[in-house]
């Protein structure tokens, strides 16, 4: 069944409002960023921009991409679970652990998607309808690459003006990243004429396509 005329402009309308953190010019590459990998490997990110139900979406169809988690992370063990993130008082963040081929895909390149197309990164400890610092904007490191690149980019966008607005995403070296239930797995996909599906994430998706379509699959 598709979405509803309704919920297809109320999708749009999502749309506008991440757009409208954005300037008008193209959205910038990372002018640093870890050279594309000479054979086929893997490397993980985590990220965190709001529900991971739209984050996991988008970074399904991002080429040289294999595997997206939904999960938490910020907190501990004895926290990680959906009820008790959702208080707030956690520490941790709904993220995403994306596993991809660094020969096909740059770390940089995943942040230009993370940044310009999977979520609102000037939005303070919300996301759309969400609020709490369980849905803030976050980048998780694992070595020291990964934190050099992401701070960099983060400063060569605030210097562009690449948004209306100050970016406000943390960058934090990543504790421990811990699976969401097997419910929250591969959600928008399963479910993509549910309301909330329909008008905050595929909206994303069809943005990513639409503008990144190298990076699309």
């Amino acid at each position: 069944m598709q979405p509803s005329l309704a919920l297809r402009v109320l999708g749009m309308l999502s749309v506008l409002s991440l757009a409208g953190a954005c300037t008008t010019a193209p959205f910038p590459n990372p002018t640093v960023d870890i050279a594309l990998a000479k054979e086929r490997t893997s490397e993980t990110v985590v990220l965190a921009g709001g529900c991971f139900w739209g984050v996991e979406a988008v970074f399904e169809h991002v080429k040289g991409v294999f595997d997206v988690v939904s999960g938490y992370a910020g907190g501990t063990a004895d926290t990680a679970q959906y009820e008790t993130v959702s208080t707030g008082r956690t520490g941790h963040a709904e993220a995403v652990r994306i596993t991809y081929d660094p020969s096909q895909v740059t770390y940089g390149q995943l942040l230009k998607v993370f940044f310009s197309v999977a979520h609102n990164p000037t939005e303070l400890n919300r996301q759309g309808p969400d609020t709490g610092p369980q849905y803030r904007s976050a980048i998780f490191t694992t070595n020291d690459e990964q934190n050099r690149v992401a701070r960099a980019y983060i400063e060569q966008l605030n210097a562009a003006h690449a948004f209306s607005r100050p970016i406000a995403t943390q960058v934090a070296p990543l504790p421990a990243f811990y699976a969401a239930e097997a419910y929250h797995q591969d959600y928008a996909a399963q479910n993509p004429t549910k309301p909330y599906i329909a008008i905050y994430d595929l909206p994303k998706v069809a943005n990513l396509q639409r503008q990144l379509p190298d990076l699309y699959r």
